[in-house]
């Protein structure tokens, strides 16, 4: 897992069970390297709607691996042609789930494979949300997923 903040890192490690992480940094892409043994990953996934760490990510992508791209930016990406091809990597983008989609993921809640005990960290009432909102948004309030209780 790679991530800018801390806290979120160490969430990973305790509630996901990932394996390793790294705080992006001087040092980040040396340590990735270092875990994979200069090979980097089969799957990279990029979620943070950035369009630079999406352009970033391209550089983690193992030979004949597969980028996912979950986010939708309203920017251009760029990448390296020769880079990409050298890689034979596979780009893919996620935006839409099926119905089997989400009844794979239902099925791993039931079966407690997700932690969502641990992942819905705030619950809040829909009237309080023009109060308590913007404390949602604050790096310290520790949010992963907040529920919000009509």
């Amino acid at each position: 897992m790679l991530d800018t903040r801390q806290d979120r890192l160490d969430f990973c490690a305790r509630h996901l069970a990932v394996a390793a992480t790294v705080a992006i940094g001087p040092e980040d892409v040396a340590q990735l390297s270092a875990l994979t043994e200069g090979v980097f990953f089969d799957r990279v996934f990029d979620a943070t709607g950035n369009p630079k760490a999406m352009e970033r990510g391209f550089q983690f992508v193992a030979h004949g691996g597969t980028y996912v791209l979950v986010s939708i930016v309203s920017s251009h990406i760029s990448f390296s042609d020769p880079e990409f091809h050298k890689r034979e990597m596979t780009l893919m983008g996620s935006r839409n789930a099926t119905m089997e989609d989400f009844e794979t993921v239902l099925a791993a809640m039931r079966a407690g494979k997700v932690p969502d005990a641990a992942l819905n960290t705030h619950r809040l009432t829909l009237a309080s949300m023009p109060e308590t909102f913007a404390d949602l948004l604050n790096p310290a309030a520790g949010v992963v997923k907040a529920l919000v209780e009509c």
